[in-house]
Parts: C-alpha cells; structure tokens; sequence
C-alpha cells in the first residue's frame, strides 16, 4: 500500500486548519503511511534493545566485519532478489548485518545515493513484524546465503586476534558510530505500550502535516521523542518512505534534525507553530525534546523504570504488582477572558488526586499564566492506583481572610486519558484551559518496609494473655521479634520473624532462655496478621525463606546460609565503624548468574548532590544488589536496600524473600559487631503508621522540574533521598528516638532481647 499527502492549496490548507483537530487530521487520511508503524517500531524498540545487550557487536573489529559483509555480501544478495518495482523479498539477513542495514538506512539521502549509484536502483526491506514470519525469512536468507557464498560464514566469525586490516566504507561507518546508543532513547518500557505507539503515530502524522504547511520557512523543526521514535520506524523502510513522502522526501533532511544538537530558537520555533497549527501543548508526557538542547529534559527521572522480562514475585500472592504512568499538565489563560489583575493575583489552581496521597495540595498562581502559549505546570509520576488528578480553582480570602474558597474543579481520571486521543485530555475551569497527558502505566519497581510489630512465640502467635487463654492456658514457648512487612500501598506483605530466646511462658511467670548465636534464625511468612483481638494476632503460617547463622570462615566475621541456596558473608576492618565493611554472596545453584553487593548507592541510584547532604550517615545504611547474567555481563542493579532503616526497593525480576533476608541479615550481624541495637531491632510495640492514603510514599513523585524551594516533603521524592523521613512515623520517630522500655513482663524485659540480639 501506498500513500502521499493530499493536495490543497495553501488557503485550502489554512481552512482546514481552522476546524481540524490532531484527531481529524489523522483518522481522514490527510497523511497516509504505507507501512504498519505502530507494528515496526514495536519491532524496532525489540531489536534496539538486543543491539544494545550485543556488547560483542560493537568491538571494533566485529562492527568492521559487520560493515564489509554489508556491503560486499548482503546488499549484492538482496539486490538481485528484488525486482525493479516489487515488494522486497522475505529474508532477513544475520543480525550483525540488519544492524548495519538499520543504520544505514536513517540517513535517507546517503542511503539513497549509495543505492542508486551501486544499483540503479533504491532497495526497500520487508516488512515481517510476526515472529514465526521472521523465522522463517531468517532461515530462507541462511539458506540462500550459504548457496550464493559457499566461503562465507553466514555468521559473524571475525578473528579478533587477526592483524589484518579490514578496508570499509568509511560513511557507513559514520553512521553506525552515531547510533551506537540509539536504545537510550527509547528504553523507556512504556514506549512498547500499543497505546503510546498509536498515540505517537497519530502526532507524527501530525507533524508531517505541519512541516508540509511551514516547510518553507527559515526554522528547522526538532521531533519529539515520540515523533522521532515513528520517524525512525518510516525511515527504516526506505521505499515506503520515499513513497510516502513523496515529493517531499529530499526536503526531510533540510526541514528537520534528527541527530546533533538543536538550538533552543529551534525548539522554541517548533512548539509556536504547533500549537498554531493544532492548539496543544507540543510537549506530552513521554514525548519530551531531547536530552542535546532542553536542560531540563537532561535532569535523569526520579524514578527507575527499566524493562522487566518477568515478575518472579507473582508466586507471592501477597504482593501486588506497583504500576506507574507519567504524567504532565499544561496551563494557558482563555484568552477571550480578560481578568482584572486584581483577580488573577488572587486566585491560584491546587492540584491533588482522586485517591491516596491526600496531603499532597500543590499550588500554582493565575497571574504566573498566560493566554498567548501553554505552559508546563507539573511533571510527575503517579501510580496507577491514585486513579487521576483532580485540580481546583481557589479565590484567596473567601469566608475567611487567611483561607481560600472553591471556584470550580476538574478531574482527569487515568482511564478516560487512556482512551483519549494522543493520551491527552483538555478541560476548562473558569478562565484557565488545562491540558492533561499521560503515559500508559508500566510496572516499577516493588517498594517495601519493615515496621515494629509485637512478640511472638514459636508458633507464630503474638506473646499475650489473650493468645493463652484462647490456647486454655497452654505455655507460649519460644520468643520472636517481629516486624511486619507493608509494600507501598501500606499493605501487609509478609510478617519477618527473628529468633532470640527458647523456654516458655505461663500465666504468672516467665521462663525464657537466650540461644546460641548458630539458633538465631531469621524466618519470613507470606501474607498478613490473623487478628483475634484488637491488634494481637497469629502470623501467617507458611514459611517463604528462612536465614541460618553459621560459624564464618577465617577472613569473614560473619556468614549466613539462605533457603534460596545463596550464602552471605560479612567481613569488617573494625568493630566501632561499617567503613571497613565489606559483602559476598555465593550462590550454588545458580552458576550462570552471579551477586554483588555494593556498599552506598551505585548507578541510578547513586548519590544526587543537589538533594542529599553528603554526609556518610546518609549513605551508612544503603547497599545496591547487582546482579551478572549471561544477559546482562556488565550487570544490572536488581535492588536498593537500607538495612539499617529495613526499606527496599526491588525490580520484579528479583526475588523479595531474598531482598528481605538479605536486609535483616546485615542488620543482625552489624548490632552483634557494634554491641548496640543499630537499626531499633528491640522495639516491640507496634507503631501507629501514617493513614493509609494520607501520604502513600511512592504514590507520587515530582519529576526534579516541578519541584522548588517550597516543595521539601520527602513523600513526593524518591525515598532514598531522605529515607529516614519516609521511614519514620511523625508522631514517634523510633530510628532516632526509640521509646522508654515500659514492656509488660507478658512481652518479656530488655535484657532478654539485648542478650538475644547484642551478646
């Protein structure tokens, strides 16, 4: 199928422009593509990220391998099976060869010359989106490759000890160097979303739409990412490209950049005339305009979202899954309404959500808006559970002088933005137009906590005269700290269980005995608390993962064997300071895939100067899980954990049960080095927490944009920047202040418990 765009005259083109919406201009076929793009940038983000993972492919002499089998082998081949004017053949060539093939072919006019100048002709690649198509047209490639090349290795087989030179073609080279980290770009896991990719294909129609109208001005137009995500996918199909666009194709190259650093002008330039042409905002959610020229854009996300192939927490069915969108909101004044600046300095929006996080009341004044341009209020990531934003007009004095009243509201809700077009939504409140975009949701990363719970007893039953009299006065043996585990939502998870005494207790006494260091296990159920009265209960009964204590070897000071089959082993210069510490972990039964502990905040997580004092204390507590597999050689971080606070945050495709052991193990054989309760492991009451939906960490986050000098609540950043605020209860902060030892001798004294954790 072919398409190009249909003709008008300029006039008929600004006619049109004042009735058709980004929506209209798509669905009426103004811009036809001949090419399935949602399908081919699906594939094109899949084959990135292989590229990416190949570290192989990008040694040089393999890319030069690569390069001279592209030029000398595969294009000959693939010239003689395509006729002149027919749809390229179902073959797909070796992978290091697409490669080169791809990258080539984003430079349409290079590609073009070298085409026609070596071939007479331009040649097109086929479109094979289904997985058992492309099987087959690699197999059929391999087995007309090896018939036309019988001497060469259908593979990439490039002795890298070979001092032989390897002569290419010096400008695909150029062009491959370029897109050695293409994948950054589109790494995000909500680009592979279908939705986005409708959406985006709808915006780059658009975009063509716009450049056809202003091509003939002085600017260049810089794509956004999403627009340049579909971009790549025509480009990559070079004769349905050049069809497309028809007369229009060598101008491409002139009207808009694709590569290098763009001009703030340009930029600039680009958001006017879209909002001239289609009165939106330019940028969306998901759709920003690079990392070269927006210095705001060059600010990381505060939150870690990375393709997860598996969720191996599924088995758990006490955990729920964590789903986060990106989220944007425009601003812009009607401007057939003129306000006296009397009020407009009075009146402000306050944005909230439709559920969780009710603290959260961010505020923004009229007068800071205007009526000639959208402007970005807020950038933030919320989860999938806050349901949507709510946003109110408020008229400062009211009823009340230091207080505000109500004008209006509006509430975006995730599910209607989800079916609207582009994923964006505009509503207006008063004389304010507000524009809302969102990125479909995708799984974060799991968060959890441990937080002070009772005494138990061997059985998993709370210590307490209600347990024994429903037990008809039967002895409580065993004594268990415990803590429970809540996930981001406040929801009970698993309950982690902490041997430190044997004996038994009775109604009138108490006999309890301290046990050796080797019988202190640590024991983690899966599920939440039976209650049977008030907040005395029995934990749940089946065990996920249990850590035992074992007699370390000579250079470790402490080691622990884990029922997932990994071993910890703790060494330290000193027993005063964890300065000199150091973490291994080995694993017997899994030999492909190896575990690094590192101490502080590496990689993503690493330490961000602009909202964490760098102090050591900050960083005493945390360690970064790296995990090495066959996939990922250089490794990946799987885990952030403080042991010293006991909160966590984890991939899906690492398990909890371990992540917990693992933080509760460091801080058992840390209190036992330093002789001191390090991590409040003796409180054994448990804690009123915050509301639930008052202030859910992790609920929302303000992308480092939207945030200023009056915005410090560490519940709207990520909760390693300040995780002692998020982990601390605001009415009894016990990591730094524990309580008085007041305990019931039901519940047992301190010098139990200090004998049972500090010997």
């Amino acid at each position: 199928m072919s398409g190009t765009f249909s003709g008008g005259s300029d006039t008929e083109i600004s006619d049109n422009l004042k009735t058709r919406t980004l929506s209209e201009i798509s669905e009426v076929g103004t811009i036809r593509i001949g090419v399935d793009l949602v399908s081919a940038a699906r594939r094109n983000i899949g084959f990135l990220r292989v590229v990416n993972e190949s570290q192989w492919l990008h040694e040089e002499p393999n890319i030069l391998e690569a390069i001279r089998r592209y030029d000398e082998l595969w294009m000959p081949l693939i010239c003689d099976l395509t006729a002149v004017g027919s749809m390229p053949p179902m073959v797909l060539p070796p992978f290091d060869v697409e490669w080169v093939w791809f990258c080539h072919t984003l430079n349409p006019v290079s590609y073009r010359q070298y085409c026609e100048s070596r071939f007479s002709k331009l040649i097109g690649k086929p479109a094979i989106f289904d997985e058992e198509n492309e099987e087959y047209a690699f197999m059929r490639c391999k087995e007309i490759w090896v018939q036309k090349y019988p001497a060469e290795s259908f593979e990439n087989e490039v002795d890298s000890d070979s001092k032989d030179p390897i002569f290419v073609n010096e400008d695909i080279l150029s062009e491959v160097k370029k897109q050695r980290f293409l994948y950054s770009r589109f790494s995000e896991p909500y680009m592979s979303e279908i939705v986005y990719l409708i959406a985006a294909r709808q915006r780059y129609k658009g975009f063509l739409f716009m450049l056809q109208k202003f091509s003939d001005g002085c600017s260049r137009f810089v794509p956004a990412s999403d627009i340049l995500l579909m971009w790549i996918a025509h480009l990559s199909y070079p004769t349905v490209y050049a069809e497309d666009l028809n007369d229009m194709w060598d101008d491409m190259g002139k009207a808009v950049r694709l590569w290098g650093t763009m001009k703030a002008k340009e930029v600039e330039e680009t958001k006017k005339l879209w909002e001239k042409t289609f009165d939106q905002p330019y940028e969306k959610a998901g759709g920003g305009l690079g990392m070269e020229f927006d210095r705001v854009a060059s600010v990381k996300p505060p939150v870690n979202l990375m393709v997860s192939d598996t969720d191996v927490n599924t088995k758990y069915k006490s955990m729920v899954p964590r789903f986060l969108l990106e989220v944007c909101m425009f601003l812009k004044l009607k401007s057939r309404i003129k306000a006296t600046q009397e009020d407009t300095e009075s009146d402000f929006l306050r944005l909230g959500m439709v559920r969780c996080h009710r603290e959260l009341k961010l505020d923004k004044p009229i007068s800071s808006l205007s009526c000639d341009s959208w402007q970005k209020a807020w950038h933030l990531y919320c989860e999938f559970g806050t349901r949507g934003l709510m946003l109110e007009l408020r008229h400062c004095g009211g009823t009340c002088f230091k207080g505000s009243k109500s004008q209006g509201t509006a509430a975006f809700h995730w599910n209607d933005l989800l079916r609207a077009p582009s994923l964006t939504m505009e509503r207006g409140i008063e004389q304010v137009r507000v524009a809302v975009s969102i990125t479909p949701p995708v799984q974060a990363p799991y968060l959890l906590k441990c937080v002070p719970d009772r005494v138990t007893d061997d059985s998993g039953a709370m210590i307490s005269d209600v347990i024994l009299r429903l037990n008809r006065y039967r002895p409580q043996e065993g004594r268990w700290l415990s803590r429970t585990v809540l996930d981001y939502a406040g929801r009970e998870c698993f309950v982690v269980r902490l041997r430190v005494g044997g004996g038994f207790w009775r109604r009138g006494g108490e006999t309890p005995s301290t046990v050796k260091w080797e019988d202190r296990i640590i024991e983690i159920r899966e599920g939440s608390w039976s209650y049977v009265a008030g907040s005395i209960g029995r934990a749940p009964e089946k065990v996920v993962g249990t850590a035992t204590p074992k007699e370390p070897a000579a250079q470790y000071q402490a080691e622990w064997f884990f029922s997932t089959g990994d071993e910890l082993m703790i060494s330290w210069e000193s027993s005063t300071s964890t300065s000199g510490m150091s973490f291994t972990l080995r694993n017997q039964t899994s030999p492909d895939s190896s575990l690094r502990l590192l101490k502080g905040r590496k990689l993503q997580y690493r330490k961000r100067e602009e909202h964490v004092e760098d102090k050591d204390e900050d960083e005493e507590g945390f360690v970064t899980l790296i995990r090495f597999t066959e996939d990922n050689p250089n490794g990946k971080v799987t885990a952030l954990l403080n042991w010293k606070l006991l909160i966590m945050e984890l991939m899906p495709e690492e398990d909890a049960v371990f992540v917990l052991l693992l933080c509760i193990s460091i801080l058992r054989s840390i209190s036992e080095m330093k002789r001191e309760d390090v991590g409040s492991l003796l409180i054994r009451r448990r804690l009123k927490e915050a509301k639930l939906g008052a202030r859910d960490w992790g609920s929302v986050i303000l992308h480092p944009s939207s945030m200023s000098s009056s915005i410090n609540s560490p519940y709207i950043q990520p909760w390693y920047w300040n995780a002692k605020a998020v982990i601390a209860d605001t009415k009894t902060d016990y990591i730094s202040r524990p309580p008085p030892s007041t305990y019931s001798a039901v519940e047992g004294g301190d010098k139990l418990y200090k004998r049972g954790i500090i010997t």
